[in-house]
């Protein structure tokens, strides 16, 4: 079955290039397009693809607000992944990409088989931050928070593995890195990610990270695993 993809940029010309290069793919298909943030939420709304390429800079409502629409009323199984696609390298809009519930962030300049890569790793589930990246700016993150959030109530179900589990994906570790941490394989982890994505109610491993530093399951800063 086909990655249904819709791209949501202002500018055609990027929507026309990124479009090609998903398009010479067997298992990528572009449903759709949206020339500005409002136009996505309804385009998505209508064709609930798999994937949305967002762009961050668009007229209207810019792309993450829309995204923090398209999270907020998300239904079906699997969700719709956003990937933001930006030209700016700026903290501030991982940042906001992260709460508004991107599961990914790409700068526009990419190689095309990182893009194409990139919504193969989103629409599995996965999150598109390297780790040393994703340990940098949740840590970030976390200290700006204003205050620790509640623990949600599933916490309290997770078995001791999937406790450790949430903790390491906390700290941006793949699964494989995982496996390996723990002993054992790579499909296992896989499977207990899944049960605590589901006891939290939790859509991703970013949303799965954020939450684990609001809530103070871990500490930014301590028993960070080495580069």
């Amino acid at each position: 079955m086909s990655i249904r993809v819709v791209i949501a940029d202002d500018q055609a010309l990027l929507r026309t290039g990124f479009g090609l290069i998903l398009g010479e793919e067997d298992d990528i298909e572009v449903v759709g397009e949206a020339e500005n943030g409002l136009e996505a939420v309804e385009v998505v709304a209508r064709l609930r693809p798999d994937v949305v390429l967002m762009d961050v800079r668009m007229p209207g409502i810019d792309g993450l607000e829309a995204t923090r629409r398209i999270t907020a009323e998300a239904v079906g199984d699997p969700p719709v992944r956003i990937l933001v696609l930006t030209t700016f390298d700026l903290n501030e809009y991982v940042y906001a990409a992260l709460r508004a519930g991107a599961s990914g962030f790409l700068l526009k300049d990419v190689p095309p088989e990182q893009l194409v890569a990139g919504v193969r790793l989103v629409a599995e589930g996965e999150a598109l931050l390297a780790p040393s990246v994703t340990r940098r700016l949740i840590e970030e993150f976390a200290r700006s928070a204003p205050a620790p959030v509640a623990p949600p109530e599933g916490l309290e179900e997770l078995t001791t593995r999937e406790l450790e589990v949430f903790k390491l994906v906390a700290r941006g570790l793949s699964n494989a890195e995982i496996a390996a941490q723990l002993v054992v394989s790579e499909a296992t982890v896989k499977t207990h990610v899944a049960r605590v994505l589901m006891k939290l109610g939790l859509r991703d491993r970013v949303q799965a990270a954020v939450l684990a530093y609001e809530c103070g399951v871990v500490t930014p800063g301590r028993s960070a695993p080495a580069q």
